[in-house]
């Protein structure tokens, strides 16, 4: 007779300790809270009238389609998040989630905000909706975060997607004014991922990704954040004079651009010690504040072409 050793092989079911909060943490937060309010900016400078249950749906569906695209990236970055002290206390890294139970609940949530998108507003912001996760998760986060430094610049472009898929929804079509949000966003993400990459560097070394400081070194990562910066400044005011935004806008981007445009310098002169850090922190704070309040500031223009006719009548 053969002796089997039960004790060898666990076979009892896993049972998961994950909490709401754990499910939460996947869908990253912070980041669908800045998808959030640019799809609702690229919404509301749409022209045309659409009702209220439509436009709920649809920045619902990007939101819950930016939080599946998040909960994939934690299941396929689970190696090296543990490796890195930014990311260390994510679900999966702590042992809440494993990266099977990730990835079946973001694609689900892709599947359903994709379809419901397509079904109830329409196809081409369904579509655009899909690409949206499937350039984050496949083009960015399989390929180009470990392979190239790179990385952020053209993994950058399924953040700046969220106003265009936004403007798809409200109006069944594409123009240049989602084109120009897509722009901004593009070129303002790698300065300010960049910043953090500066200050982060040895957390990315030890993981392993080739991020631009630990590839090319500081010094080059300082020349490219303020080349970039010019290029986004440059960017952010053009629709001023081209006519498709209006002097509130084109005085707030020119403000703001002075103060990214201030702080990329300071980055750039001021390389060792306390004073490079403080002007690396400085200007990814100051990033957060520049993209919030420009896109604030379409939205306050929204809100005067409404008010101005009814107090003219």
């Amino acid at each position: 007779m053969s002796v089997v050793d039960h004790n060898a092989i666990d076979v009892r079911p896993r049972i998961s300790e994950a909490e709401v909060g754990d499910y939460i943490a996947l869908l990253k937060p912070r980041v669908m809270s800045l998808v959030i309010f640019t799809a609702l900016v690229g919404f509301f400078i749409a022209p045309g009238h659409v009702h209220p249950v439509i436009a709920f749906t649809s920045i619902l569906c990007i939101a819950v389609g930016a939080g599946a695209s998040g909960a994939m990236n934690m299941a396929l970055e689970g190696d090296i998040d543990a490796l890195m002290t930014r990311t260390a206390n994510r679900p999966i890294p702590r042992g809440r989630i494993t990266s099977a139970e990730a990835m079946a609940f973001g694609l689900t949530l892709a599947f359903f905000s994709v379809m419901t998108l397509g079904v109830l507003v329409n196809w081409l912001a369904g579509g655009l909706l899909a690409f949206t996760i499937f350039f984050y998760v496949v083009i960015y986060t399989m390929w180009l975060k470990r392979w190239t430094a790179q990385n952020i610049v053209i993994g950058g472009a399924a953040g700046a997607l969220p106003p265009v898929v936004a403007w798809a929804a409200a109006t069944g079509s594409l123009s240049m004014e989602p084109v120009l949000l897509f722009l901004i966003i593009f070129f303002w993400t790698p300065p300010h991922f960049w910043a953090l990459a500066l200050f982060r560097s040895d957390d990315y070394a030890r993981a392993g990704i080739p991020m631009l400081p630990v590839v090319a070194g500081p010094n080059a990562t300082r020349l490219q954040i303020l080349a970039y910066t010019i290029v986004l400044v440059a960017i952010a005011a053009a629709p001023w004079p081209l006519g498709y935004f209006d002097a509130i806008y084109g005085v707030t981007s020119l403000a703001l651009g002075a103060g990214m445009m201030w702080l990329a310098i300071e980055v750039y002169r001021h390389r060792e010690g306390k004073q490079a850090s403080r002007a690396t922190r400085r200007l990814f704070a100051f990033s957060i504040l520049y993209l919030f309040a420009l896109f604030a500031t379409l939205l306050l223009e929204v809100v005067i072409r409404a008010i101005v006719p009814m107090v003219v009548g």
